[in-house]
């Protein structure tokens, strides 16, 4: 199985995923929601495998936004143990650590993105370690957007700013969409190149804003679940075909 030809000034560098469509697969099987996240993990790791032989170097995932705490308390708990899991590449406890190790073993490198409040404290250590762990690797840089929502990234970016400029070490006149993107959860993220959506579902639910300014918007017709390495090269050729000017004629 070989990506298609798209030519190296036509891949997407960064590509924002929103992994929409989990509880519907499972409803369509019977089954409960919690079975339809954890199929959503293959899905994840086959866009992973996809974007590094494509040619993609930057692949951010949302996989837990502020809206989900209004989720029962039951999905709530088990879509954090999940992000464990996602992270750790674990299934069972005679292959932990192999599992744990397959991230890495691609060379990618995991970032987190978003707030730390109210997470469980396994999990951001999860997440840090992870990112301490795969710090050097270099092949594609995943964002994990865990508790993460546009909007709070933007209003807690503009809070920090605002004492900075209280304690004197900004000053107003100097505020630029430069400075202000130094703010954001991370700093060193780049513009987001493709959005994809999974699901049908033709909305950005509140996910990199900032970031997506000039993203190049594909709605795909597939539950997050049935998405495979193929669908992203199809959104990706879609993406080719697009003409982006960014404001110019």
């Amino acid at each position: 199985m070989k990506p298609p030809k798209v030519s190296k000034d036509q891949i997407p560098n960064h590509v924002a995923v929103v992994m929409d469509g989990n509880g519907r697969w499972a409803k369509q099987r019977g089954l409960p929601r919690t079975k339809g996240h954890e199929a959503g993990e293959k899905a994840l790791f086959e866009v992973v495998q996809g974007a590094i032989e494509i040619g993609v170097r930057e692949l951010s995932a949302f996989a837990f936004s502020t809206e989900n705490w209004r989720r029962s308390p039951d999905e709530v708990k088990f879509l954090m143990g999940f992000n464990r899991e996602v992270i750790q590449r674990r299934r069972d406890e005679m292959n932990v650590q192999r599992r744990r190790d397959e991230m890495n073993d691609l060379g990618v490198r995991i970032r987190w993105v978003g707030r730390p409040q109210r997470l469980w404290k396994s999990v951001v250590e999860d997440l840090e370690e992870a990112e301490e762990m795969t710090k050097r690797n270099k092949m594609l840089t995943l964002n994990m957007c865990i508790n993460y929502g546009g909007r709070a990234e933007i209003a807690d970016a503009a809070a920090a700013l605002a004492r900075d400029v209280t304690r004197r070490k900004l000053k107003p006149e100097q505020i630029s969409e430069k400075v202000f993107a130094k703010y954001l959860d991370e700093p060193k993220m780049s513009d987001v190149d493709l959005f994809l959506r999974s699901s049908g579902e033709q909305r950005i639910s509140n996910f990199l804003i900032w970031q997506s300014a000039y993203a190049e918007l594909v709605f795909m017709d597939v539950l997050w679940p049935d998405v495979t390495r193929e669908t992203l090269w199809r959104a990706i050729e879609i993406y080719a075909d697009r003409d982006r000017r960014f404001g110019k004629a």
